[in-house]
C-alpha cells in the first residue's frame, strides 16, 4: 500500500461524517474475564477508557474487566511489555495499537492477529469508517485486523491567548518566525518559548518540524523513498529542529508530556507542540475552557495539513477470552462508544455516524479539529505508527536522543538514512 494514496482517500472519506446509520451491538450473554491492554493511565485518556469500561459493564455485567494499562506516554513502555507477552505466548484479550505500519508491519505481518471482517460486516462498519482508515488497518488481501476508536492530530501547537497578549507576541506562522523573532522576545522576558518533554515527545516535535521544512510531498517522500534522508533538504530539518530545541526548557528530559503541557497552562512557557490528547488534559485534568484557558493552532509552517494517527484495538491469536474481546471490539467501534470516549480523550470519532456536530458533546476545539480533518491535506504520523514500522520508531528515538545531546545534523541524517534502509522504508 502506498502512503500517499491511503491518506488521499482519508480526505474524501472524512467528508462522509454523520451520514450513515447506528452500528449494532452484540447482545449475547457473556461471562468470565476480559483483559484490556493499553497505555491510557492518566488525564482524559484514562477518563475516556474508564467511561467505556463502565458502559460495557452495564451491557455485560457478568464480564470481569481487567484493565492492564501500562504507564508511559505514546505507549513507549506498554509496547515493550506487549512484545514480551505476545512472543511468550501470553497475549491479552485485546490491546491498543496505532493504525498503519505499527499494526501491519509487526503483528499482522507476524501472523499474530485475528481478522475482524465478520465484526465489521455484522455492524455495517464498511460504510461507517473512512475508506483510507480501513486501508490502514487491513492487509492487501482485504483482511481487517483492528477497530479504530478515534482520529488524533499530531501537529498542534498549544498556548494561552491572554499570556501571549501579556508578553507581546503572536502565534508564529512559520518556524523562521518562531526561532528568529518569537523565541528571542520570550527568552528576553524570562519565558520558555517552547515547552518540551521527554524523548518520545521530542520525536513528536521532530515530525512537525519535518513537515514544515519539507512540505507535504517531501515529508511523504521520507516514507516512500522519494526523499533522500541525507539530502540538503533533509539536513535542513535537523538544523531547524536544533534551533527549536534551543528555544526549549533545559529540563526537557525529565518532563512528561503532561508536565510540558502544564508549563503552558501555568504561564511558565508560551507554546507546546503535542497531539490533541493535550486537549483532553486541559479539559479533564485542568478544567480549562477552550479559547480562554487554552487555545491551539497548527504547528508553525503546517497550516492546512492534518497529521493524523488513530488508536485502535485488535484481537490477538490465542487470546484467552475471544468472545468477550469480540464484544468489546463491537462496542468500541459503535457511535455510542466513540461519543463516550472522544470528548474526554481530546480526539475525533473514527466512526462517521458519531454525533460530532453536537456542540454539547464536542466543544470548540473539536469543531475546529473536525473542520480541519474534513478540509486539510492528510498525512500520517511517524511517531505514532501511521507511516513507519515499529523497528524504525525504536531506532529513531535513539537518534533523537543523540541529537538532543550533540546537535550534529550530519550524523543524525546519516543515521536516519541507515535506519530507513535497515527497516525497509522506501524499499
Amino acid at each position: 500500500m502506498r502512503t500517499r494514496s491511503l491518506f488521499a482517500l482519508l480526505v474524501a472519506a472524512a467528508l462522509m461524517l454523520g451520514v450513515f446509520g447506528l452500528a449494532s451491538a452484540q447482545d449475547a450473554a457473556l461471562s468470565g474475564d476480559l483483559e484490556i491492554f493499553s497505555w491510557w493511565t492518566g488525564g482524559g485518556e484514562e477518563a475516556g477508557l474508564n467511561a467505556l469500561i463502565a458502559r460495557f459493564k452495564e451491557m455485560y455485567p457478568d464480564v470481569n474487566i481487567i484493565n492492564s494499562a501500562v504507564a508511559g506516554g505514546s505507549g513507549v513502555n506498554a509496547k515493550a511489555v506487549l512484545t514480551t507477552r505476545m512472543l511468550g505466548g501470553d497475549p491479552p484479550d485485546t490491546f491498543q495499537v496505532h493504525a498503519g505500519a505499527e499494526l501491519n508491519s509487526l503483528w499482522v505481518k507476524a501472523g499474530r492477529m485475528e481478522a475482524l471482517n465478520d465484526i465489521y460486516e455484522a455492524n455495517g462498519w464498511m460504510e461507517q469508517f473512512p475508506a483510507g482508515l480501513l486501508d490502514l488497518v487491513s492487509d492487501d488481501a482485504g483482511n481487517i485486523y483492528s477497530v479504530p476508536v478515534n482520529i488524533h492530530r499530531s501537529n498542534v501547537m498549544w498556548y494561552v491567548p491572554g499570556k501571549l497578549e501579556e508578553w507581546g507576541v503572536t502565534v508564529p506562522a512559520t518556524l523562521d518566525e518562531f526561532v528568529n523573532e518569537t523565541c528571542p522576545t520570550l527568552q528576553a522576558a524570562g519565558v520558555i518559548p517552547m515547552a518540551i518533554g521527554e524523548n518520545w515527545t521530542q520525536s513528536h516535535l521532530w515530525e512537525s518540524v519535518a513537515l514544515a521544512v519539507l512540505g507535504v510531498e517531501g515529508y511523504n517522500g521520507l516514507w516512500d523513498g522519494t526523499t533522500n534522508w541525507t539530502s540538503p533538504e533533509a539536513l535542513a530539518v535537523w538544523d531547524m529542529y536544533g534551533k527549536v530545541l534551543d528555544c526549549g526548557n533545559e529540563d526537557m528530559n525529565a518532563l512528561t508530556w503532561q508536565d510540558a503541557s502544564k508549563l503552558v497552562a501555568d504561564g511558565a512557557a508560551a507554546f507546546n507542540i503535542m497531539g490533541d490528547w493535550a486537549a483532553g488534559y486541559f479539559l479533564v485534568d485542568l478544567a480549562l475552557t477552550p479559547n480562554e484557558g487554552f487555545a491551539w493552532a497548527a504547528a508553525p509552517g503546517t497550516d492546512g495539513v492534518f497529521m493524523m494517527l488513530s488508536d485502535t484495538f485488535g484481537l490477538p491469536k490465542g487470546a484467552p477470552h475471544p468472545e468477550n474481546a469480540r464484544a468489546w471490539l463491537s462496542f468500541l467501534g459503535s457511535a455510542e462508544a466513540q461519543d463516550i470516549f472522544n470528548p474526554l480523550k481530546g480526539s475525533l470519532p473514527a466512526n462517521t455516524t458519531a454525533d460530532i456536530t453536537n456542540a454539547e458533546k464536542y466543544n470548540a476545539y473539536f469543531q475546529s479539529a473536525y473542520e480541519d480533518w474534513t478540509s486539510n491535506v492528510i498525512v500520517g504520523s511517524q511517531r505514532h505508527g501511521a507511516v513507519a514500522p515499529a523497528a524504525f520508531d525504536s531506532g529513531f528515538l535513539n537518534i533523537i536522543a543523540q541529537f538532543q545531546g550533540d546537535r550534529d545534523s550530519t550524523t543524525a541524517a546519516a543515521n536516519a538514512a541507515a535506519l530507513a534502509i535497515q527497516t525497509g522504508i522506501g524499499g
